[in-house]
């Protein structure tokens, strides 16, 4: 495998514009940040407002057992998926650009293009749910004013908080780093208040009712794997959405003092991440029939603690949803810099994205990233339906790519290069787990449904003209047909065709009103 040279050149740009410190190893500690800073990253990344409305999106699709099932699933899948990231973070230390380095010198550099791209866009649209969720919640507040999340004021206030969190992730990783501490302290206090007070009146006769669904009629049924498992796939987007930002730390390793930090990180967030989404779905099923939690408006928490503890609970839970977006919006927003700036390094995206500020932000990747999301916003006004599902569910298909390939490189140096020694991972626990990984991923694929994907192919084939101007700013004179190999050049006409078809099947699909 070829090393990477995006860091040598990131130390440079970083060497004209940055007042370091020297620990007199002749390593800078300015803009670095410590396990603490990285699993506040990794924490903050995965719970947003979305924990919040997660008892009624689970209780919606899938009763107690099917969600139980949901959870086992997810919690094996997603565990191979962090452990992907911790692997290779102890690997293959040398790139430190994360999710696209992984898929650049894996795949090569079109699929590198597409994995920096999307994950790029995908967050964009993450970010407009952020906005979507939080107006919605202070309509709370201001009843009528917000209603639905996308109405007229609901895109101005969520505009200008998109433009304010620019404002703040360009004074970079380490001044972020600092705030999400503090949020992440904010979001979750919240959420453990209301699990110690559903374990107060959690009856298990009351979760034992219809654990296995209930019939039309109200009759409890008995275990059917076809049900069983239907309800199971129809809550894969919502626990997809719940754990994107598990690479949070891998994302912004190049700002990591110890890789050593961001494996670690990586496995505490996910382990104390995955014990409160599994309290918060559940617990709240030994108190209502899981038909009724599916009914309630979001967020269900809310709505739980207000009927049950009074208007306080409801009141802390709706602060908790401004607290928990508003972090989660910073360290997104922090996050999404990197992979164009990565990109740009590597000759695969425009020059320009490749511009950091004194701070050593990624400016201009950020200001268009500001820019995307603004014309997110206005299109989601015209979307039909649900905003903050619609938005959520692009979301987790445009990234399922990005899990995927990351998988795929994982075994793929396993099986073909040296395995490094002194790492704790051995070559067949990187073989297991990158295949494991990938398997679940591919399932991932099959359970968003044809919709999304179209959607997904839609924007990967937008994106296609920003790779091509990058390259030929990075080989001046190079003809657009050379600039793809033999195997690119086919995928990227499959990925423009289907991008087509898409057009036509989304807007037959009444995704947006017409």
């Amino acid at each position: 495998m070829t090393t990477s040279t995006s860091q040598p050149k990131a130390a440079a740009a970083k060497g004209s514009s940055d007042v370091q410190k020297s620990d007199g190893s002749g390593q800078s500690q300015t803009k670095k940040v410590g396990l603490i800073g990285l699993i506040a990253i990794v924490i903050s990344a995965m719970v947003g407002g979305g924990i919040y409305d997660l008892p009624q999106n689970m209780a919606v699709s899938a009763s107690a057992g099917g969600q139980i099932i949901a959870w086992g699933i997810t919690a094996i899948g997603m565990w191979f998926i962090a452990n992907t990231f911790r692997i290779l973070a102890q690997a293959r230390p040398d790139m430190k650009n994360g999710l696209y380095t992984y898929a650049y010198k894996g795949f090569g550099k079109f699929v590198g293009f597409l994995i920096s791209y999307g994950y790029w866009i995908c967050n964009c649209f993450a970010l407009v749910a952020y906005g979507v969720l939080i107006m919605s919640t202070l309509n709370f507040f201001f009843p009528g004013k917000f209603a639905g999340g996308n109405n007229i004021a609901s895109i101005i206030g969520a505009s200008v908080i998109s433009w304010i969190m620019l404002l703040l992730a360009l004074r970079g990783a380490k001044s972020g780093a600092f705030l999400n501490i503090i949020g992440t302290i904010g979001k979750i206090v919240p959420v453990l208040v209301f699990i110690v007070a559903m374990m107060t009146i959690f009856k298990f006769s009351q979760f034992a009712i219809g654990f296995w669904g209930m019939t039309k009629a109200g009759v409890p049924m008995h275990f059917d794997f076809g049900n069983v498992m239907g309800q199971v796939s129809s809550t894969m987007l919502v626990t997809l959405w719940l754990f994107i930002g598990i690479e949070g730390a891998v994302v912004v390793s190049g700002e990591a003092r110890s890789q050593k930090d961001v494996a670690k990180s990586t496995t505490i967030g996910y382990l104390v991440i995955l014990v409160l989404y599994v309290l918060v779905s559940l617990l709240p099923l030994g108190v209502y029939d899981y038909r009724e939690v599916g009914a309630m408006q979001n967020p269900s928490m809310a709505v739980i603690m207000a009927q049950k503890f009074g208007e306080w609970g409801s009141d802390l839970v709706n602060v908790g949803v401004i607290i928990s977006v508003l972090s989660s919006w910073l360290v997104w927003m922090i996050m999404l810099g990197q992979m164009p700036l990565f990109a740009a390094r590597d000759g695969i995206f425009p020059e320009r994205f490749g511009k950091q500020n004194k701070h050593g932000a990624p400016s201009t990747s950020l200001i268009w990233t500001a820019i995307i999301t603004q014309v997110i916003f206005v299109l989601c006004y015209f979307v039909s339906g649900n905003a903050w599902n619609t938005m959520i569910s692009i979301t987790s298909v445009m990234a399922m790519p990005c899990y995927l390939l990351c998988c795929a490189f994982l075994w793929k140096i396993a099986l073909k290069d040296p395995w490094p020694k002194g790492i704790r991972f051995s070559k067949k626990n990187g073989i297991a787990t990158g295949v494991i990984g990938t398997i679940f991923a591919l399932y991932l694929v099959y359970s968003a449904g044809l919709n999304y994907l179209m959607i997904a192919c839609i924007l990967y084939a937008i994106g296609i003209p920003l790779f091509i101007v990058g390259r030929r700013e990075h080989e001046k004179g190079t003809k657009v047909f050379d600039l793809f190999t033999k195997w690119e050049k086919v995928l990227a006409v499959l990925i423009i065709i289907v991008g087509i078809i898409g057009i036509f099947y989304t807007v037959k699909s009444g995704v947006f009103v017409s």
